[in-house]
């Protein structure tokens, strides 16, 4: 997928959205030393940990998304350090007290080699016995090939946009596919419509406990959310919380 295409939609979807902050919020507080943030976006964590005082970086594939980022630091009076790369080959010089890894970026690594490949890279940016924290969707899906709007509706002056989705589920692959239809109004009342798919590629936990013990993490402490609490069959989220050996 090209991240930049979706990278305005995805701005708009994900604006608001607040149920992890509070959680990585608290976590950075504990920690002294420099933070790293694997799939920065369009800066939602990134602009709210900077706003605590966090001295954090970065890092984002897409060119669109970091533009996104930039402009809501300026909005913000923000100055954000910001890395375009690739989370299975970035190099940077400094090392980390704590990597972060929020809402689903992990899911965007296709294969298991490219998934040990992401996390030996993301331990060798961690000083020993520095944390990685992150947090994975329970794959519990809806109705396949079903066009569903989920409420997602937005206003600009007098046009108003509609997000539909279809998902598509291959579990020998553990891959879903998301196929967004996104149909503006305008005020003529001629309607617009822009198609988007995204491709993720979900976990299950013990998988994610093997994948950490293989790249050198310590057996991680799993929590059913970001309020805490065990990994339950209600759970939504899972959040991993790990060490560096």
């Amino acid at each position: 997928m090209n991240y930049d295409e979706f990278a305005d939609l995805y701005d708009h979807q994900y604006d608001l959205y607040r149920d992890d902050l509070h959680f990585y919020g608290q976590l950075v507080g504990k920690v002294g030393g420099p933070l790293l943030e694997i799939g920065a976006g369009t800066g939602r964590v990134t602009t709210y940990l900077s706003r605590r005082g966090a001295d954090i970086t970065g890092l984002e594939p897409s060119a669109r998304m970091l533009e996104r980022a930039r402009a809501r630091a300026e909005r913000e009076n923000l100055t954000l350090k910001l890395v375009q790369g690739d989370m299975k080959t970035f190099r940077l010089e400094q090392r980390f007290e704590l990597v972060i890894a929020p809402f689903n970026a992990l899911m965007h690594l296709y294969t298991p080699n490219e998934q040990l490949q992401a996390l030996e890279n993301i331990h060798a940016h961690l000083v020993p016995g520095g944390q990685l924290v992150f947090d994975l969707s329970v794959p519990r899906y809806g109705f396949q090939a079903t066009l569903r709007h989920e409420g997602e509706t937005f206003f600009v002056g007098r046009e108003r946009t509609d997000v539909f989705l279809v998902q598509r589920l291959d579990e020998v692959k553990q891959r879903v596919t998301t196929d967004y239809y996104v149909d503006t109004v305008g005020e003529d009342g001629g309607l617009r419509r822009r198609f988007f798919s995204l491709e993720q590629r979900y976990f299950t936990r013990y998988e994610v406990e093997w994948l950490l013990r293989c790249a050198g993490f310590e057996s991680p402490r799993v929590q059913g959310g970001f309020q805490g609490g065990p990994l339950t069959a209600a759970s939504e989220t899972m959040v991993f919380l790990t060490r560096r050996k």
